[in-house]
């Protein structure tokens, strides 16, 4: 998925969540997770074919989607809503992992078999997310500051401080916001 700004992805499995998290444009007002044809598409491009979707599939996953959002804004200093947590809690709950370890050692979280559906595509969005808390690169995965933006992106930073999804956009903005601001403070 393009990047605003043309930044680079998130890594590994991590942009799995980054192109679920970004689903949805909320400064044009386009969700691309509103039907179940849209959601299949979406999980088969990211490797879940096999997966069946109801009209409650569709509801749950944009739920998810939006909780999740603000874990990502909880990666720039904002507070995770008390009801995101619990939509996270709840949904992360209906959607198991188990620990696999192949024939050369290597331990994996993988979805618990005979999920289907929102559940299926939920346990393998958490199993990339624990690959990410295993890897140090979860707290880079942020939601941009600017409220009509919060496009998801990965800080690649050297110090892991960005607050907007780029600088030549919703940085910009925020700064010439500001400085509107101070000006007209001192008129």
């Amino acid at each position: 998925m393009k990047q605003p700004g043309d930044r680079t992805p998130a890594p590994g499995r991590l942009a799995l969540v980054q192109d679920l998290l970004n689903t949805v444009d909320i400064e044009a007002d386009r969700d691309r997770l509103r039907t179940i044809a849209e959601l299949a598409a979406f999980a088969a491009a990211h490797g879940c074919a096999e997966l069946t979707f109801t009209d409650s599939d569709v509801t749950e996953t944009r739920r998810f989607r939006e909780a999740l959002r603000d874990a990502c804004r909880g990666h720039t200093g904002a507070k995770v809503p008390a009801a995101s947590a619990a939509v996270l809690r709840y949904t992360l709950g209906t959607a198991p992992l188990v620990l696999t370890i192949d024939d050369a050692g290597a331990a994996r979280a993988v979805p618990a078999g005979r999920l289907d559906g929102s559940a299926a595509l939920i346990a393998t969005v958490a199993a990339a997310i624990l690959d990410a808390v295993a890897a140090g690169t979860w707290p880079r995965l942020k939601s941009c500051a600017a409220h009509r933006c919060q496009w998801v992106y990965y800080d690649h930073s050297p110090a892991g401080r960005g607050r907007w999804c780029t600088m030549s956009i919703c940085g910009s903005r925020a700064k010439m916001r500001a400085y509107r601001a101070a000006r007209s403070a001192r008129s």
